[in-house]
């Protein structure tokens, strides 16, 4: 179910898009775009704030706060609902679609009569598009490959969406008085980076009353199926639930069963089967008379089988049950061994949260160091200049002697499309980090992509390669380099290579990550923070690096200050 402060957001984002959609005036639009950042990094539910405390929120003056006081008061907002007026429901199915953008959807609305994802589909192959100015076979393509994007996705949502539901639904379920145990499983234990449906588990002696209190709870939109064992559910915003009950005595193997993957079961109940045994949701059982051997906890499952306990975000049948039965098994990064965070944003560029806001929740978060990496100066969007970037460093001097967590002074840079970056060696070399990430020119051919960043890792000042696929989970397809080029590139430079934590980007994915990890490349995970409860996403970064098989070694934000500083030094000195 969306929290307040998620659908306030989203609101205001739609009331900018359709204000350019409609002609109206730019600085507007811009202003409700950086009104629904305030609000989505905002620390406190909007819901409990009146209009004075509104308008304490970064980017939200009065007239936007007395919109949201409407729109929570009533579930609408007047001037919201205007502009969708104005706006045909097809161009907004349009804007849906990744790359293509609100303006180009009001284009192919009004040009050609298109009002679907599927009528555009049948224009393109038409060729229908080719007479349009700014339309061409190029763009076609993209358009053709976003459509393909948004349709693979699904019902899919992020991570955050999901854990965020199962997270209520195991609060309410594990109140309740015959409810023995709570959790999630399925693949948002696995920690995969987009959940089609979440699974819950509970124990109980007495299924009835927990199912009855599952299809009750204020999120349930729909009951789609109602048993003894399993009821599931579609919530209001479309997800689907599935809540299982069994016996608490069965709880282990249930654990193991219901949060697969359905490869990596495959390949357990093997061993199972060889040494005469089978394994289901309920128990491992001899095969011979059906006995129960082990089913409470998943540990005795598994060393029953003569494995150690392996990790739900390693369990995908990709080579970790040989290596629990080899003793091989990764001591996983865990978000404890994080030592600092190498990418966050202040509202000095698009942050919403002060440089002081963001320093004083990272010490709340125990960081013993914290690098702020605002933008530089080749987007002007953000209205970077030299002076400002020198001013924020001093000020960062001035306040690094409150506290005992280390302030580093750095910045994002762009990524130009030949590999270039914003600044020269010169001022480059006063900061104490520098990430480096392509924001723009995302069509370039693979050869290209991959040249941009191999000269990015060679430049002596680039430390980090910020989200380096530049995807946005079900609204930008990945960038297509050759990676195993940047991946040696990247470890012959000493460039560590960002596990991106925010929940729509967990850039680079796993897979990438395992490749890149094989040929020796460093990584930094970050939360890329623009608002103080940003630097909790850390949480997302650690699980996709762990299904990255990623060791605290391999994370350059787990080592001591002076080692990461004489990592930065050691690039700087082989120049």
């Amino acid at each position: 179910m969306a929290r307040p402060n998620e659908v306030v957001a989203a609101a205001l984002q739609e009331y900018a898009d359709l204000i350019s959609i409609t002609g109206g005036d730019p600085f507007r639009a811009r202003t409700y775009e950086k009104a629904a950042r305030g609000v989505a990094g905002h620390s406190a539910d909007v819901a409990t704030l009146d209009l004075k405390g509104l308008a304490q929120i970064p980017g939200i003056g009065k007239s936007t706060a007395e919109k949201i006081v409407e729109l929570l008061g009533t579930g609408r907002m007047a001037a919201l609902e205007e502009l969708r007026a104005k706006v045909p429901a097809g161009v907004r199915e349009l804007m849906a679609i990744p790359g293509l953008g609100p303006a180009k959807a009001m284009t192919l609305h009004r040009e050609l009569g298109i009002a679907s994802v599927d009528e555009l589909v049948v224009a393109i192959e038409a060729g229908r598009l080719s007479g349009l100015r700014g339309f061409g076979a190029k763009t076609a393509a993209n358009i053709l490959h976003g459509i393909e994007v948004l349709r693979h996705s699904g019902g899919r949502v992020l991570i955050s969406t999901a854990l965020a539901v199962a997270e209520e639904i195991v609060a309410a379920l594990s109140a309740l008085p015959g409810c023995e145990r709570c959790t999630y499983a399925g693949s948002l234990r696995r920690g995969r980076d987009s959940i089609g449906d979440v699974d819950i588990l509970a124990a109980s002696r007495e299924p009835e009353p927990i199912m009855a209190a599952f299809a009750e709870l204020p999120l349930v939109g729909e009951v789609i199926a109602r048993g003894p064992a399993k009821t599931s559910i579609r919530t209001n915003d479309g997800l689907q639930v599935d809540l299982r009950v069994v016996p608490h005595e069965s709880w282990g193997a249930a654990m193991q069963y219901f949060t697969g993957s359905k490869e990596h079961n495959i390949r357990v109940r093997e061993i199972a089967v060889r040494k005469g045994l089978k394994l289901s949701e309920y128990g491992l059982f001899r095969a011979e008379d059906d006995e129960l051997v082990v089913s409470a906890t998943e540990e005795e499952v598994y060393g029953r089988l003569g494995l150690p306990w392996i990790p739900p975000t390693l369990r995908e049948d990709r080579g970790e049950v040989a290596a629990a039965r080899e003793g091989r098994l990764p001591r996983l990064v865990t978000e404890a061994d994080i030592r600092g965070d190498l990418h966050t944003h202040t509202d000095l560029t698009d942050g919403v949260s002060t440089l002081e806001e963001m320093l004083a929740a990272a010490r709340k978060r125990g960081h013993r160091y914290y690098a702020v990496t605002d933008h530089a100066k080749n987007m002007p969007m953000q209205r970077m200049t030299d002076a400002k970037m020198l001013a924020q460093r001093r000020r960062l001097r001035e306040l690094a002697d409150q506290g005992r967590m280390a302030l580093l002074h750095g910045t994002e840079l762009n990524i130009d499309p030949d590999g270039g970056v914003d600044w020269d060696a010169g001022f480059l070399a006063g900061f104490d980090i520098c990430v480096a990430s392509i924001h723009s020119h995302f069509t370039q051919t693979p050869a290209e992509l991959t040249n941009r960043l191999v000269k990015a890792c060679e430049n002596p000042y680039v430390n980090i390669i910020g989200h380096p696929t530049t995807r946005l989970i079900g609204r930008r397809a990945p960038i297509e380099p050759d990676w195993d080029a940047v991946f040696d590139a990247a470890a012959a430079t000493g460039t560590a290579l960002e596990v991106n934590a925010f929940p729509d980007r967990l850039d680079l994915n796993d897979e990438l990550i395992m490749r890149a990890r094989e040929r020796g490349v460093k990584f930094a995970i970050d939360s890329d923070a623009h608002s103080t409860v940003h630097l909790d996403v850390l949480r997302f970064g650690i699980g996709v690096a762990q299904r990255g098989w990623l060791t605290p070694a391999d994370v350059i934000n787990t080592w001591t200050l002076p080692k990461l500083r004489s990592f930065i030094a050691a690039k700087r000195r082989a120049a």
